[in-house]
């Protein structure tokens, strides 16, 4: 399984970001997707998960109201939509892929990653 991340950047505080992550492979559709970022310094963390069929999400307090996560399984594709960015969300987003179709928040639950995608949020 390979994972691709893309669509990080820079935006202004307050602005908005929508990251990609393709995955190859055929049992995509079959396991949950999870969202992670590591800011620098820092331990890598959890932000939002998403369970084989798309209905359930799981947020971290960091990403609930302002992060929106989903995933098109046709597309072997999950999304995470960023909006009302801060500074403090600056750090590199991976995106990582369980074999299990539920959620979990916990990285060692996750056995594929991507390489990871760079936002920055600053003015």
């Amino acid at each position: 399984v390979q994972l691709q991340a893309s669509g990080g950047g820079l935006v202004q505080p307050g602005g908005s970001l929508r990251l990609s992550c393709t995955a190859s492979g055929r049992t995509f559709s079959s396991y949950a997707m999870g969202w992670f970022r590591q800011a620098p310094g820092k331990e890598r963390e959890f932000v939002v998960a998403i369970n084989w069929s798309g209905d359930m999400p799981y947020y971290a307090d960091s990403a609930k109201g302002r992060f929106t996560i989903s995933r098109d399984n046709a597309k072997n594709t999950v999304y995470l939509q960023m909006n009302s960015l801060k500074p403090e969300d600056t750090a590199v987003y991976y995106c990582a892929q369980r074999i299990n179709p539920s959620i979990s928040s916990d990285i060692r639950d996750y056995a594929y990653w991507g390489q990871g995608t760079l936002v920055t949020v600053s003015s």
